[in-house]
């Protein structure tokens, strides 16, 4: 659920500021850095993130990969970086150079958006052509999460990411043959499923005329099978909200709405402080005059407070004496500029 949070964030200031972003340089302040982050490493620890990494290879010498992560004074992933507006090739990418003369079994090529992860699964310490992982972070499902946490620094263990790598990259590979053949059924497909069901000679005419059958045959099947499962879920849905209508009164006077753009804000916060605290310490309450975040659920340690609902927005910080002073934002964004203020707070309990 944490990193969850966090790459949503992200995800979220991604889509909101990639036009403005114009170049290689920016793509990687603005957008990788922070994914580094979340991760768990710090990027201003020269020990354990290092920009323009070099190696020697053998004649060539000063090529550099973007970064390096280290773990235990040795490289665990390398990393290649692209501007969000070009297209991942990963030919002539300086990773592949890289990969056999570093200890590492990982390398990530990346434009912001696209996250590619490459190992060396068919030739050991020649890294693979094809990545073991690859999603948009802008459109992230479960699985992808549950293997970007894997490489947290609290949880990478080189052995299992290998071992899983192979299952990953098959996976992979297997549903986009299956994504072409309905798409465009091969004759191979086709004669597979006409061999059930058809009791004449397969020529190449029965063939062609089977690929349109086979091919809506398929699409009806998946339909039928979502829509089934829609209408178990909404089904569901509509039962469990009249067993809950008929058993919960809700009262008339409570006004307090929580707004998609607070929690929003709250995710920005959460986002900034967890490279600091556990997420679970970092809670909200909503009220009808602000939302206040707090720390360890705590009336007497605000850690800041969001005006959102009137015509100007605002994030209330804490002072030393405790006293809300009011800092005008324009978007929710605005938030991360306060990441400074927002850690000295918190570290301000902590100290007491």
């Amino acid at each position: 659920m944490e990193i969850n949070i966090q790459l949503k964030a992200l995800a979220d200031k991604i889509i909101l500021l990639k036009d403005k972003i114009e170049t290689e340089e920016s793509t990687k302040h603005a957008f990788v850095l922070p994914f580094i982050n979340i991760l768990g490493y710090d990027t201003f620890n020269p020990t354990e993130v290092v920009p323009e990494f070099t190696a020697d290879l053998g004649l060539k010498k000063g090529e550099k990969v973007d970064y390096a992560i280290f773990q235990d004074g040795a490289p665990i992933l390398i990393i290649e970086c692209k501007s969000w507006k070009e297209k991942l090739t990963i030919h002539n990418s300086q990773l592949f150079r890289y990969f056999h003369v570093t200890k590492t079994r990982f390398a990530l090529l990346t434009n912001g958006i696209t996250y590619q992860f490459f190992t060396d699964l068919d030739e050991k310490n020649k890294m693979d052509e094809k990545p073991f992982l690859e999603f948009d972070i802008t459109s992230l499902k479960d699985n992808a999460i549950g293997e970007i946490t894997k490489f947290h620094k609290s949880n990478f263990d080189v052995n299992k990411i290998v071992n899983n790598a192979s299952l990953l990259k098959y996976t992979t590979e297997i549903k986009k043959q299956i994504d072409n053949e309905l798409q465009s059924p091969s004759n191979e497909f086709v004669k597979l499923f006409a061999n059930k069901v058809y009791t004449g000679r397969l020529t190449e005419k029965v063939v062609d005329e089977f690929k349109e059958l086979v091919q809506k045959g398929f699409n009806q099947f998946i339909s039928e099978k979502i829509n089934d499962r829609l209408n178990a879920a909404i089904n569901k849905e509509s039962q469990k909200q009249k067993e809950e209508s008929e058993e919960v009164i809700i009262p008339e006077d409570n006004k307090i709405v929580t707004s998609e753009e607070e929690l929003e804000g709250y995710r920005i916060v959460v986002a900034i402080l967890r490279r600091k605290l556990p997420v679970s310490r970092i809670v909200y309450r909503d009220t009808q005059s602000y939302f206040g975040v707090l720390l360890d659920d705590n009336n007497r340690k605000p850690i800041c407070r969001l005006h959102l609902n009137g015509g100007k927005k605002y994030i209330g910080l804490f002072n030393d004496n405790k006293s809300e002073v009011r800092q005008p934002i324009q978007t929710i964004d605005d938030i991360y500029s306060f990441e400074k203020e927002l850690l000295e707070t918190i570290e301000s309990y902590e100290m007491v």
